[in-house]
Parts: structure tokens; sequence; C-alpha cells
């Protein structure tokens, strides 16, 4: 049957869009109308391999139609089906012999559909995955297998298998996981596709047995990073139809959601990930991972070798390690040295920018952090400050302030006046990483009194601050970490200038002087 299937596919067709759709309705009507017209499933299922779009979609429409409707009769055989070469029993009734039969007409129709996920056509593959879906919910209502097989009973994960199984490839696949996300709303199609995912990943490691492809982690990271795990432990949004009690199945239970997200997750981050895709992790972690696993401080070995690594992704690490150390006790010896080390001339300068200092604000908010701990941070920051751009400083010499009203202990910094203010005199080593060690609370914070010569007004006006008596309230920054040059700009194009009256002397000639040789011959 399958060569006979095989010998049709690449027959010419001289048939246009209406008359093959009017020829698929005609097959559809013979199926279901008379049993003897069996056969004409081979034609409808014919069409699934045509090289016309039109044609295919036309017959995946048929195809869910006509199975559809046989799976509601109970036409298809239930139960462990035996090969379609396999010599059957004498004894075995012409009835069951049909459903077996159609049951393999079902299971060419489904390997079809998955091929199809690979179309080059995205509309092809939208109605594959939609049709492949439907026959999950079908199958979840009308079971094939035995009632026996409890798990497999109540959710056809076999077929779920496949679908999972097409969109993880080695190649991008990244608007049809976009559409597979509606499905993952439903509590069953969640939970299987994490474990699905887990045994995917398995897969491919023990195929290549090398750093597993770029494209295949993205696809799986773009299905994870879908996944919106629930918050109640009351689960009842179901793809297929549960006839029965589901408090003992593992998709009904908010408990074993939580293992799986954490199984699926700890094996997708055991493996080497590339600089973007590191990014792209650590930016959904503290808010879209942490709070939905079982056993948060399992993150712990990631995030801190994160944190290690230097650059934007120790930045974007921070995140993570704060819910860990403030929400599940996470001991980090070396913590606020590695921030300190992080604070280079780079940060001023990249996106995460506003994140970052809202996290070090955080952190460096106890009254309980040692005296020369926050004097390095305020010394290197103030140091830092000099080459820094306005729409920065706006928000650093605040953050300096606020240091030193949290830390009286700090103020020798700012009235020091035996201070010379130049790199010869200043005890600060700039070079230092360890804080304990950079004489930060022998030096002064003569940086930001230099800062009083800005050529930006507002700068000078929040640099002079340091002149005066601080106040104790601490100013709010949170409206300038993500203060921008263009912001500065356009409020500066906003600005009303009064006229002002100004007495000069037109200069007359090239030189300026009033009896110059050119002013004859050039007039400006």
């Amino acid at each position: 049957m399958a060569a006979r299937i095989a010998k049709r596919v690449n027959r010419a067709r001289g048939n246009d869009g209406d008359s093959v759709r009017q020829e698929l309705d005609t097959k559809l009507r013979e199926v279901l109308q008379n049993r003897a017209n069996a056969n004409s499933v081979f034609d409808i299922l014919e069409y699934l391999q045509s090289e016309n779009e039109d044609d295919v979609l036309a017959a995946i429409r048929t195809c869910s139609r006509l199975f559809e409707s046989l799976l509601q009769k109970g036409e298809l055989y239930i139960g462990d089906l035996p090969e379609e070469e396999e010599c059957l029993p004498d004894s075995l009734r012409a009835e069951e012999k049909y459903k077996m039969w159609i049951r393999h007409r079902y299971n060419s129709c489904v390997s079809y559909l998955v091929e199809l996920l690979n179309a080059t056509s995205f509309q092809v593959q939208e109605l594959a995955l939609c049709m492949l879906m439907k026959f999950v919910q079908l199958e979840g209502k009308f079971p094939l297998e035995s009632a026996n097989w409890k798990d497999s009973y109540r959710f056809p994960h076999h077929l779920l298998k496949l679908v999972i199984g097409s969109l993880l490839q080695e190649k991008d696949l990244s608007p049809l996981i976009t559409r597979f996300q509606e499905y993952l709303e439903y509590d069953d199609v969640r939970y299987y596709t994490m474990s699905v995912i887990v045994e995917r990943i398995a897969q491919v490691f023990q195929k290549t047995k090398e750093p597993l492809p770029s494209a295949f982690l993205n696809n799986v990271f773009g299905l994870l990073s879908s996944i919106n795990m629930p918050v109640h432990s009351d689960l009842s949004n179901f793809l297929t139809e549960q006839k029965e009690k589901v408090d003992d199945w593992k998709p009904a239970k908010l408990k074993d959601h939580k293992k799986a997200f954490e199984k699926v997750w700890m094996s997708f981050l055991k493996h080497k990930l590339s600089v973007s895709l590191y990014k792209k992790v650590l930016l959904i972690l503290h808010e879209s991972i942490l709070p939905h696993m079982s056993k948060p401080a399992l993150m712990i070995d990631f995030l801190t070798v994160a944190y290690d690594v230097g650059g934007a992704i120790s930045l974007l690490a921070l995140n993570g390690l704060f819910v860990l150390i403030h929400q599940h006790n996470l001991e980090y010896p070396d913590f606020y040295k590695k921030l300190y080390s992080l604070l280079d001339p780079s940060v001023f300068h990249v996106k995460y920018r506003a994140r970052f200092f809202h996290l070090a604000d955080l952190f460096l908010s106890s009254t309980h952090l040692p005296v020369y701990l926050v004097a390095a941070f305020a010394k290197r920051l103030s140091r830092l400050s000099l080459t820094a751009p306005p729409q920065v400083l706006m928000m650093i010499i605040p953050f300096i302030c606020n240091l030193i009203r949290r830390h009286p202990a700090c103020r020798p910094l700012i009235h020091r006046p035996s201070a010379e203010g130049d790199f010869a005199s200043d005890p600060f080593v700039m070079e230092e990483q360890d804080p304990a060690k950079s004489r930060a609370l022998e030096s002064s914070l003569w940086e930001l009194e230099a800062l009083q010569n800005h050529y930006y007004p507002n700068v000078v006006r929040a640099a002079n601050v340091i002149s005066r008596a601080l106040s104790t309230q601490e100013s709010e920054i949170s409206e300038l970490l993500e203060l921008s040059s263009n912001e500065l700009f356009e409020k500066e194009m906003k600005k009303k200038f009064h006229s002002v009256p100004l007495e000069f002397e037109p200069v007359q000639g090239l030189l300026g002087k009033k009896q110059d040789i050119t002013a004859e011959h050039f007039s400006l």
C-alpha cells in the first residue's frame, strides 16, 4: 500500500484549486458513507504530498474532517496495533481487520502531517500543527490505547512527542514555536511538553556526543521561555477531556508541575550555551524561572559561575543572586568584592545599566556594611564619574550622596580639607580589585568638586550638593536610572531663553582689522 502511495506522489495534476476541493469532498463522502469505498482514503492522503500549497491545505482540512468523524464513530482499532505486514489470524473478524486498516491510515496521516511541519510554507506548517494538536484533543476524548495504560489512556503523549520532536530541530523554527505557545496554556499539554523536552535534549546529546547545536538550543529556549507556570493549585484547564477524577493525575498537581519545570530547566542549563543565549536566560531567570522551581537553590552553581564570567553576563546574574541571597539564604563570601570589580567605565554604557545600579543600590542599602566597603564604592564611582557622560552623572552623584547619608562614618570623604585633589597625592588605589585594600577611607571625593566645573549646568548643580551641609533625606534615583542623552537634549531644546542684548563691533577684514588690506577685496 505504501508503494502504491509513493507511485502517485509525482503524478502530474491538471486540476485547479476548486476542482481539487470538489474531488476531496467527493472522496470524503464516499469513505464516510460506505466502507466499500475505503480505498479512497489513499487518494486523500496522496494530496498531502502534493507540490501545490493549496492542494496540501485542502487535503489537511479534509483529513481533519475524515478522521474526526471516524474517531467519533469508533471505527479505529483500540489497543496494541499489529504491524501492517504482520499476518493476522483467520479467526479475526472482518470488523476488526477494517478498524486496524483504518488505524494504519490514520497513522500514515499523522506521519505526513509531522513531515509538513518542515514545509517551506509557514501557512502549511501552521495548519499541520493545528491539525496535529486537534488529533491530540480527539485522542484524549476517544482514546486509542487500552484503559489499562492509565497515563497514555488519559493523554496521547506519543503524539505530542512527535510534534515536539519536529519543533526541536537543528534549524530555526521560532515562528512555529511561537504559534505553539497557545497550547502551552493547557495544563496537560504544558506538563507533558516539559517531560518530552527533557527526553529530546537527552536524545540529541546522545546522538551528537558534542556541545548541542546552537539552533537546537535556541529552539529549546524559545519553547521553555513560552511556558507560563500556574500559580494556583487548582489545575483544571485541560486540552483533553477527562471523564474520570483527575486528582491522582500528575498534570493536575501543581507540585508535579514544579518538579517537571525544575527538571527541564536543569536539563537545559547543564549544556554549554552561547553568550547571547546566556544573556536571554539570565534576563528572565529571576522572574520566570526561580519563583516556579521547587528547589531554587539548585541554581546556585549556575548563577555563581555566571557571576564570575564578567561583563554583561555578570551584571545580569545579579538579579538571580539577589533572589537567592535575600529569599533562600545563599552565602557568597566574595559577593561584594566581585560587585566592586564590575565597576569600570563600560558599566555606564551597557544597556543593562539601569538594572545594575538598581540592584547595586539595594545591595548597598544595608547599614551593617563595613565603612571601608561603602567608602570604596563611593570613591570608585567618583573616580569613574570624571569620564562619565552627563546622563550618567545625573544619577551617579545622587547615588554617591545616598551612600554617604546611609553611612555617616564616610562623611570625612567630603570634609577633608587637607586633600589637594590630584592623582599624585590621592592615596586611593584605583587598580586594586579588593575594596579592603583600596585605601578609599584615606582619600576624599575631590572628583565631585571637579565636576562643579562641568560644561552641563545640571551636573554642576548636582555636584554643588557636597559644598553644602548634606541632608539626611536620601535622593530618589529611580527616575534617573534610565535617563538618556536624547532626553537631556530634548529637555534643553524645550527651554525658553530671554533675548540677551549684545554690544559688539562688526569684524571687518579677514584678520579682523579695520585697515586690513583684505577688507578692500573681501567683505564679511
